[in-house]
């Protein structure tokens, strides 16, 4: 081709970009800044890290300006960005989506200047973890502007820790996930990266492989924050919940995280230094996804976001997503979308809106509405109309709840932790078919059926959905017209998993839970619920230490103590209540 090949936009619009400078500018002589300038134009050969005369350009330049100046490159040598800091450090610019694949690395290096005999420092690690870089790079500038030392670092790849209960891995917290190599002079640290890069990645796919069990799916690391005295329960049980509520949100466990702190760094959670740690283990399992223990605040959220293309979701999250799955009727569906749209508002007003308007009215020259706008206002109006719907669902069930008062028809309740059986003992009490599995969250629908207890009474027994620990506050609130059928209820029945190892913490859990929604002086029994499944003497002691009623939702023949337990508590409260009129009349 003799004529010249056009510049198609988008190419163009690459090469503007490259050609600004990032940093700290003010100050600088323009000659200095023509100077910085050209370093855009200088070409690297792939196989090498930085030649040599490159290098000591960039020692010369940082000296005469007294300021740190980096360069990012890309593989095939050209220069991409160019960053001018301080005395001290500097700060990478925003670099977008990192390249597809998590076995890849980003496919730029960065190679930069330290004013005086120093090292890498920490934060030139943790960045070059946290970005994915290719690898990292410090040139020492001498007094009379020469290079000195060079410094280099890379990432590295390490099979994690086994033997984890489902099937994940956990990972040494003095694990480093980083190689550093030292040089006396630029001479001395050739070093191919080309080839280095690609084993790099070659080795990385490889342990992948080696981590990646048979399942397939989206993978997620699991990450817990352990306050301590602080905690409220054993790290090791917030796992095994956690690893449940990722199987049901349809994700694979692979690993585990835990970070020791005495409270939660504000702006990551668990610290940068860590964080670059847990990117890098996520690398090397396949992990596509981030699971936290504990609620992000939107700040969170988005910092965290900045620094990497994998899924950021909290406990509360995953929740709300397994709650959106499992939602069939109506009302459970209206309940789900309220959470999840109670839960979004404030992450989408998080980001700065100071200018959004800045003339508002009929007749305004601002720029009008933003999307950031548009997108609050129609989750208010989204809001208000979900909450009028569910309000006008509320009062039709409650003049349901008004027929059977007026028929007095006792209503029993039955509520306890996801999963421990509550529907199996519905369709076992009452000979029906309400949907029951062993998972966490299988109804979240409010199920209803009638009851003949001995001496001829009827009552109504509800299911309800189950608890789990701290609960999230949007949760209660979208459900409040389901958790209404609870206050209605003369008895409630608290269904406990005796077999689960977590069984006193999950009675307390629920309880506190009750409490909260005012129902602490709702009579209640304790039902002691898979009884076959757990070992006699501990059932005995619990029943005795709780007052409570063993049974087992697979064998009718066990429910005969429940239900004479049930009716004679109803008869106690009847003759109380007869008791209270008597002396009321008499009065």
């Amino acid at each position: 081709m003799g004529a010249a090949a056009a510049v198609s936009p988008v190419s163009l619009g690459e090469r503007l970009a490259i050609a600004r400078l990032h940093g700290r500018l003010t100050g600088l002589k323009p000659k200095q800044i023509k100077a910085l300038e050209r370093l855009y134009r200088r070409k690297i050969p792939p196989g090498q890290f930085i030649h040599l005369e490159l290098g000591r350009e960039l020692a010369l330049l940082s000296h005469e300006i007294s300021r740190q100046i980096g360069l990012l490159i890309d593989r095939p040598g050209a220069v991409r960005y160019v960053i001018v800091g301080d005395a001290r450090r500097i700060e990478i610019p925003e670099l977008g989506r990192a390249r597809a694949g998590m076995a890849r690395l980003r496919g730029l290096r960065c190679v930069h200047t330290h004013l005086g005999a120093a090292p890498l420092s920490q934060e030139d690690l943790t960045d070059m973890a946290l970005l994915r870089l290719d690898a990292m790079g410090a040139i020492e500038v001498a007094e009379d502007g020469g290079a000195g030392g060079f410094h280099f670092a890379h990432i590295t790849p390490g099979l994690p820790d086994e033997g984890e209960p489902d099937g994940g891995s956990s990972f040494a917290e003095n694990r480093a996930p980083w190689e550093i190599r030292s040089f006396p002079n630029l001479e001395s640290g050739r070093i191919d990266i080309e080839a280095l890069v690609d084993s790099l990645e070659d080795e990385f796919a490889r342990v992948q492989r080696a981590s990646i069990q048979l399942e397939e799916g989206e993978r997620a690391l699991l990450v817990h924050l352990d306050a301590g005295r602080a905690a409220n329960r054993p790290a090791e049980t917030e796992f095994e919940e956690l690893s449940l509520l990722t199987r049901e949100a349809g994700f694979i466990p692979c690993g585990r995280i835990l970070q020791r702190r005495k409270r939660p760094d504000p702006r990551f959670v668990i610290g940068k230094g860590r964080l670059a740690d847990v990117l890098m283990n996520s690398m090397r399992v396949g992990a596509e996804a981030l699971f936290f223990s504990s609620e992000l605040t939107p700040s969170q959220i988005k910092n965290l976001s900045e620094f990497t293309d994998l899924k950021i979701l909290d406990r509360t999250q995953i929740i709300l997503d397994i709650f959106a799955q499992r939602a069939k009727s109506r009302v459970g569906k209206l309940q789900v979308e309220l959470a999840l749209l109670r839960y979004a508002l404030p992450r989408i007003s998080s980001r700065h809106t100071a200018l959004s308007r800045l003339a508002g009215g009929i007749g305004g020259r601002g720029p009008g509405e933003t999307k950031l706008e548009i997108h609050r206002r129609r989750a208010f109006e989204r809001i208000r109309r979900v909450e009028k719907e569910l309000e006008s669902l509320r009062r039709k069930r409650a003049r349901g709840r008004q027929l059977r008062r007026r028929r007095e028809v006792p209503v029993l309740s039955l509520v306890g932790y996801a999963n421990a059986g509550k529907s199996t003992l519905l369709n076992a009490l009452t000979n029906s078919e309400v949907l029951a599995e062993d998972r966490l969250f299988a109804t979240l629908d409010t199920s209803s059926r009638r009851l003949r207890l001995p001496r001829e009474r009827e009552v109504v027994i509800t299911d309800t959905v189950g608890f789990i620990h701290d609960l999230p506050q949007e949760l209660i609130g979208a459900f409040r017209s389901t958790l209404e059928e609870l206050s209605e209820a003369d008895l409630l029945l608290h269904v406990i998993d005796a077999a689960s190892p977590h069984c006193e913490e999950n009675l307390a859990s629920v309880e506190k839970t009750l409490g909260e929604i005012g129902l602490r002086d709702t009579p209640l029994v304790r039902v002691f619920n898979k009884m076959d499944k757990t070992d006699d003497i501990r059932l005995a002691n619990l029943c005795r230490r709780f007052n409570g009623v063993a049974v087992s939702g697979m064998d009718p023949k066990s429910l005969v103590p429940l239900v004479e337990e049930a009716s004679r508590r109803l008869s106690d409260m009847d003759a109380q209540d007869e008791r209270k009129e008597y002396w009321r009349a008499a009065n």
